[in-house]
Parts: structure tokens; sequence; C-alpha cells
């Protein structure tokens, strides 16, 4: 059997991004999974049945570790000789085909699920671009996760368009709608988590799920939540996720009102955020950049409208006014003016509500993504044997 690799940065991206995806595949390939954390990587590869291989890396700008990174990774392509590696996240695409080009790996995917550099200027971005451009270089293949990331690509001039393909309508998993379905969560289910977080039947929730960092909307999100609260009290704003103070924090004053607000509550990180959807009203997701986010697919399965940004990813999943609102980016006016909508206007969230679930079930089931990722995997392996 023939080995795949597949590389993210740190093991959270195989655990939510990838989830499913790599055991799916071990059925077909020898699949070895790679990314920091040791611990972390082999718990996931214990719980997914597929070998792990540890090499440090970390989303900063590291050069010395990078090469260190990039010589393990070559020691191991040798040494393993994988007909595949497919490498997801910046860090892991520079590393990963690097060493997959020098160890003479035939087949180099690149998985762009989204483009950090947009958000940055100056030098840094001149240096960001030059290492985008090198890791499309480098692969065979780059599969952007959206049709208007593709564009960005393009414009942005880091690859030529024949080497860039996307799968089905986008995404790089797709979703288990059998998995994230409203149904499995009965009111009283409901009803238990609500009074546990101190939320009233009658409150409207709004929720938010992703990094509590500032490239995610945060602290527009906070600043209209505020607003809308001074006139409206029967609302709650509940956050789910990690606060991520190195790289990219929120504004202290808006940390301050999370940690104090009544209105507000922030659970942290949780391995399951299905009983967080199945108790809220409306998803905000106010992020500066994505690739093809899983939570908004994950909300529309779970019957969640939800209002997002104009950005690639979030304006291909929702359609303005049918199965949510989409906002200017910064901008914590518009974003208020939505959620002061959806909460004023109940008729209208219902009326988006029948649109939401039947929506991604129609066009990003995950089995469905899985079996065309197979088929180009495939499709590669054939030419790459007619080539031999």
């Amino acid at each position: 059997m023939n080995k795949l690799i597949r590389i993210t940065t740190i093991p959270l991206s195989l655990e939510k991004l990838l989830e499913g995806q790599l055991s799916f595949m071990n059925n077909h390939y020898e699949v070895i999974a790679i990314a920091a954390e040791e611990d972390r990587l082999e718990k996931y590869g214990s719980a997914n049945k597929v070998r792990t291989f540890w090499v440090e890396m970390t989303r900063k700008v590291t050069p010395i570790q990078d090469l260190i990174s990039v010589l393990k990774l070559y020691q191991f392509f040798r040494s393993e000789k994988p007909l595949i590696v497919h490498t997801h996240t910046p860090k892991a695409g520079i590393v990963g085909m690097l060493a997959a080009r020098i160890a003479g790996v035939p087949i180099r995917l690149h998985t762009v699920a989204g483009l950090p550099l947009l958000e940055t200027t100056g030098t840094k971005r001149k240096v960001l671009n030059i290492v985008e451009k090198f890791t499309y270089s480098l692969a065979t293949r780059i599969y952007p996760n959206s049709f208007e990331l593709k564009k960005i690509i393009l414009n942005e001039k880091f690859t030529s368009d024949k080497k860039l393909k996307i799968l089905g309508k986008g995404s790089s998993n797709g979703i288990s709608t059998k998995y994230f379905d409203p149904h499995l969560y009965s009111k009283k289910d409901n009803d238990i988590l609500r009074k546990e977080l101190g939320i009233n039947s009658n409150e409207l929730v709004f929720i938010f799920i992703g990094r509590i960092v500032s490239e995610k909307g945060i602290n527009e999100l906070v600043t209209a939540f505020i607003r809308l609260y001074e006139t409206n009290s029967n609302i709650k704003l509940l956050l789910v996720g990690p606060f991520e103070s190195d790289l990219d924090p929120i504004e202290d004053s808006n940390l301050e009102i999370i940690n104090s607000h009544k209105g507000i509550i922030s659970v942290g990180y949780k391995e399951d955020v299905r009983p967080y959807f199945a108790i809220s009203d409306v998803l905000t997701f106010p992020s500066y950049r994505e690739g093809f986010p899983n939570v908004v697919m994950q909300a529309g399965a779970m019957n969640l409208p939800s209002i997002v940004t104009d950005i690639n990813g979030c304006n291909e999943i929702i359609t303005n006014n049918k199965n949510g609102i989409i906002i200017p980016v910064k901008d914590s006016n518009s974003l208020y003016d939505a959620m002061s909508q959806l909460y004023n206007n109940r008729l209208f969230l219902e009326e988006f509500k029948k649109n939401t679930r039947h929506h991604i079930t129609e066009n990003y089931e995950r089995e469905q993504f899985w079996n065309l990722l197979l088929a180009e995997y495939r499709a590669l392996e054939k030419d790459y044997i007619k080539s031999k």
C-alpha cells in the first residue's frame, strides 16, 4: 500500500479542520500524520488509528527552527518513501513542501485554507509573499478551499491557474451533517445547559466559536454586543474558544469586558461544540480572513443562520438575506445593525433557519468531499505511473 503523509503545523488542525479524513484515507493508503506538540499528536494518532511523526513547528517566523524541521522531514521522507505528501497551514506548507521536493517525493500537494499574510503590511508582508510563492513553486498542485481564495491567489500572482484546483464547491473537509444535527439534542438537554450557563429561556443567544483573537473580529463583536445590550438586556453572547494572548490578542479593554460583563459568557475551548450551537440562535462570525470556515458550515447544519463578514469562504456559504447576513469587514456598526435586525425581527430569523441546514446537506456533506479527494489522489497516482 502506498504511503500518504499529511502535515499540519499543530494537531488541532488534524483534529478539527481534517476531522475523520485521515482515518478514511487510511483504508486506501498507509497514512502518516505529522505535526508539532508530540503528546497531543500521539493522542490523535491513537484515537484515529494512524501513524504519527513529531516535528517541532510554530506559527511564528523562526528560520533556524524551520531549517531543522526541514532536515528532520527530509530524513523521514527519504526513509519512508511516500507517494504523496499533502500539507495544510502556512508553516507546515513551506517546511513540508521543501523537504518533500528535496527528498524527491513525486506528488506534493498543498491546501490553502486562508492567507494570514493578508493581515500584514510592510517588510513582513513582502517576506511572507515570497515564502507563499516559494511554497507553491515546490508543490505539484495547490488546492484553495474556496473560489474567492483562488481569485486572491491569482491576483497576488503566487502561482499559475493551471496549478490550482478547487475540490467540489469548496472546503477542506466538508461537514458531517449526521454529527452536526440539532435533532440529537432534546429541549431538556438544552434547558439543562442553558441553566448551567445562566441563560434564561427568553434570552436570544449570539454565539461565536473559534480563537478569541483580533483577526476573528472579537473587538468589533464585543463593541456591537455591548451597544445592543444597552437597550435589549435579554440577550447573551456565548464565546466558545481559546484566548491567544501571544500571537494576536484582543484589546485589553475588551478582555476586561468579556471577563466582567453579565451578558457575555466565555467557556473556553470545547472538544464538542454541538451542545453550544444547540442552545444558541445566531452565529456571529466577523472574521477578517478565512479559507472556508468550518464553523459557518457547522452552524448551518445545526440550523443557525450566520452573520459573517464579506470575505472568501464566508460569502460562499452564506447568501445574504437567505441563510444569514453578510457585513463589511471590521465594521462594528454594520455588525450591530445585523444583530439588532435578527433580535427585533424574529419572523425574519425563523425564515433564515428554514434555509440553513438544507443548504449544507446539499452542498458540503463530508463523505462526498472525502471521495472527491480520494479520486483526486488516485488520478494523480495514475498520472505519475504513466509518466515513469
